[in-house]
């Protein structure tokens, strides 16, 4: 056989690796995309109403355990104020995908079946599960009848709340879309820790002084956790980074992070003995939780639009696994 390739031979296996030392005889193929276009089409969901749709259900799921959380522990006008804020966000969030879809009919249709395996599924059923529990526990709280079933529904909204919180950030993990797929491990906790910001803002916002010691806590919690999770996510992703700290995306990112830094330290430091201290940190923090999911957003129509973020990632994944 001739030994001009200056490779070795494919085996049965259907390949083999260059021997060390052994030269190609013929340049590396270079991928691209045709003309430059994208290789994946971008979702053609709306902003307002993706993004929306992420940040209300965040701010309903996060705000059932808060709600809970003040119910046991007597803080009345606490646990009344989020129970109303969740249902008011869960119905904001069905609504805005409700939009999206474009009739409602095709979220009743979505309930025909379960698929475990199916985001998408698995979240329409979490809100048709959550939505009702989340109304009876606002009913309640604000007639003031049913208090046992009241406190049933809240336990099982706040059982709930963790997931309807955190399945879009599944949902857009799931996709294709590189900004995203590629940080499917950090994203969840991302969306949980802005859920959480969000939900404690709301707390600030609309509980007295003497209540919201859990949401100042809770609020330097998410701080710190959503710091945590966008520089993890950023490290992970490599090249595709660059979505989230360039264009609209970066301007969000870095106004949402400020906001919520801002947000927990005013609540940490002045929320405990000042109302406007409380409402300022509260809407600071309801703000940057809004702006992180937007800014989530506009980072992966971003990676989808441009073909080198598909590309690169794909070269650098091939030449780690020929190095190894």
């Amino acid at each position: 056989m001739s030994g001009t390739t200056g490779t070795r031979p494919k085996d049965g296996k259907g390949g083999g690796r260059r021997r060390k030392g052994e030269e190609l005889m013929v340049p590396r193929a270079e991928f691209d995309s045709y003309y430059g276009r994208p290789v994946i089409k971008a979702p053609s969901w709306a902003a307002r109403d993706i993004a929306g749709y992420f940040f209300t259900g965040g701010l309903a799921g996060a705000g059932s355990v808060l709600a809970a959380g003040a119910h046991l522990t007597g803080r009345p006008t606490m646990a009344k104020a989020m129970k109303i804020s969740s249902l008011a966000a869960i119905s904001l969030s069905t609504a805005a995908l409700v939009n999206d879809l474009g009739r409602p009919s095709r979220f009743a249709n979505m309930l025909r079946v379960c698929k475990p395996t199916s985001p998408m599924s698995v979240g329409s059923w979490l809100l048709a599960g959550y939505g009702p529990m989340a109304g009876a526990a606002a009913a309640s709280a604000v007639t003031g009848r049913l208090p046992r079933a009241g406190a049933a529904a809240t336990g099982a909204a706040a059982l709930l709340g963790p997931a309807v919180a955190t399945y879009t950030a599944v949902l857009a993990a799931d996709t294709a879309v590189p900004a995203w797929h590629g940080a499917h491990r950090e994203l969840p906790y991302l969306f949980a820790a802005s859920a959480t910001a969000g939900a404690s803002g709301m707390a600030l916002v609309a509980s007295p002084t003497g209540e919201n010691a859990p949401a100042r806590y809770a609020a330097l919690l998410a701080a710190a956790a959503d710091t945590a999770a966008t520089t993890a996510a950023e490290r992970r992703l490599g090249i595709v980074a660059e979505t989230y700290r360039t264009g609209k995306a970066g301007k969000l990112m870095r106004c949402a992070q400020a906001l919520t830094v801002a947000g927990a330290a005013t609540a940490g430091l002045l929320a405990g003995r000042s109302r406007p201290a409380a409402v300022t940190a509260g809407l600071a923090l309801l703000t940057g939780s809004a702006l992180t999911r937007f800014a989530v957003f506009h980072a992966g129509i971003a990676s989808a639009e441009d073909p080198k973020y598909t590309v690169e990632p794909q070269r650098e994944a091939r030449r780690r696994r020929e190095e190894s």
